[in-house]
C-alpha cells in the first residue's frame, strides 16, 4: 500500500513553518513532495504555488498545502487553476468547513498570523474531514468558469 502524497509549497515568509509541517506530516506517515522554497531568502510566491496547484489539479482526490506570509498571495495563485479550490484558513473550524462545504483541495496558511500549533491542528482537521456533498455539491458545480 502506498502512502498518501501531499504536495507542499511556500514562499520565504512561510519557509520555516513549511519545514515544521513537513516533519509533522512525515511523522504521521505521509509522503511529502516539497516544491520549495528552500530558504528564507526573498522569492516570488507564484513560483511555488503553481506547481503545487498543478499537482493537485492533475491527481484526483489529492490535497495540498500552501504557505506564505498572509496566505493571500499563494492562495490567489492556486485558485487561478480551474480544478483548484484553495481555502485560506486561520483556525481549525475554517479548515473543517472548507472541506465539509467547499470540498477544498488545498489549504493555504498565513505563516505570519498563526502559531505552529494552530497550523498543525488545521492541517490535521483538513486532511481528516470529508466533503459533505448534498446541497454543497450544487454550489461547487457553479464555481467553474467556462
Amino acid at each position: 500500500m502506498s502512502r498518501m502524497i501531499i504536495p507542499i509549497g511556500a514562499d520565504h515568509a512561510g519557509f520555516e513553518l513549511k519545514e515544521k509541517v513537513k516533519l509533522f506530516l512525515n511523522e504521521k506517515g505521509y509522503e511529502v513532495k516539497d516544491f520549495g522554497c528552500y530558504s528564507s531568502e526573498s522569492i516570488d510566491y507564484p513560483d511555488f504555488g503553481h506547481p503545487v496547484a498543478e499537482m493537485v489539479e492533475n491527481n484526483a482526490g489529492m490535497k495540498g498545502i500552501l504557505i506564505c506570509g498572509s496566505g493571500n498571495g499563494i492562495n490567489m495563485t492556486a485558485n487561478k487553476h480551474q480544478g483548484i479550490r484553495s481555502a485560506l484558513c486561520w483556525k481549525a473550524e475554517i479548515a473543517e468547513l472548507a472541506r465539509l462545504h467547499n470540498d477544498a483541495n488545498i489549504i493555504a496558511l498565513p505563516a505570519r498570523f498563526i502559531s505552529e500549533e494552530e497550523a498543525l491542528e488545521m492541517i490535521e482537521v483538513f486532511f481528516k474531514t470529508s466533503f459533505e456533498g448534498g446541497r454543497h455539491q450544487n454550489r461547487i458545480n457553479k464555481i467553474a468558469c467556462v
